[in-house]
């Protein structure tokens, strides 16, 4: 059942990109497969967990806004495709499409009240209602977004450190985005370890600033030849400087490495423990 409108959703929300080592260059191969054999009915388990293991890339439109399909019979939907190429074949009219976990999944649900996942490969679709999403997330001892919690620390990864120095050289170019935290962050409740960048980008921020910005530093991330350093996942998110003023100052005093921006003076500055024990 092919899409018969799209409709852009003009709201504050904007997809929190989360990078996984498990999405490849050419997408979520897991969900392409069930897709492509025409097997969403038979192999609905495996379905959902390709998509809460891998993601899908979720359309969004000039201003950075996500954007929802029409199909027949049924109201709005929001649309995740298998690639970002896959993206581009059936929805021209997008103009980019950001990678999305389960759980932006979930908070895009949870702001737009939109029920429906509508999910897409080069050669297949299903329809996958979002509770289904918040169910599976519950199995695995995942809570939705607001109740997740993680512990952050400070990281010596060499991912890390190479994050650090790139946001050194790049973070002037990327004007609204005020500060940016790096730290090791472990998920309490499932034990799973990342990266986790936070950045504080301002409303003057050009649309889709963060993601830029991180797509960015992950283009000069060297490449490893050790198999954990290429394990370890990369996760970003996005603070309000304004509305989350407590988050950051929570950040600030947790020793993580920082690069911020002198406002008055265009500087950038880096903050590291790694300076302190010289």
């Amino acid at each position: 059942m092919a899409p018969s409108l799209v409709v852009p959703v003009r709201s504050s929300w904007h997809p929190h990109t989360f990078y996984a080592r498990c999405v490849t260059s050419t997408g979520n191969q897991a969900l392409a497969d069930i897709l492509d054999r025409q097997a969403a009915r038979t192999e609905g388990e495996q379905l959902l967990n390709a998509i809460v293991d891998f993601g899908v890339y979720v359309p969004v439109d000039a201003n950075g806004s996500v954007m929802f399909v029409g199909m027949e019979g049924s109201g709005p939907s929001l649309p995740g495709y298998t690639s970002e190429e896959c993206c581009k074949e059936r929805l021209p009219q997008a103009a980019g499409a950001v990678h999305c976990d389960a759980a932006r999944l979930l908070d895009i649900e949870q702001q737009t009240k939109v029920a429906t996942l509508s999910v897409f490969s080069p050669g297949g679709y299903a329809g996958v209602p979002m509770d289904l999403l918040n169910q599976i997330l519950q199995q695995r001892g995942q809570r939705v977004p607001e109740d997740r919690t993680l512990t952050l620390r400070w990281s010596t990864h060499p991912r890390a450190v190479a994050l650090r120095d790139a946001l050194r050289d790049r973070l002037l170019d990327f004007p609204g985005v005020h500060a940016v935290w790096i730290g090791h962050a472990r998920w309490n409740e499932t034990g799973v370890e990342q990266l986790m960048v936070h950045m504080a980008v301002g409303a003057e921020a050009p649309e889709g600033s963060a993601d830029r910005l991180m797509k960015s530093l992950l283009a000069r991330l060297p490449a490893s030849g050790d198999a954990d350093d290429a394990d370890l996942a990369i996760a970003l998110r996005v603070l309000d400087p304004v509305a989350e003023a407590d988050a950051i100052s929570q950040l600030d005093a947790m020793g993580l490495d920082t690069v911020r921006v002198d406002q008055s003076t265009r500087r950038v500055e880096v903050i590291s423990q790694e300076y302190d024990q010289e």
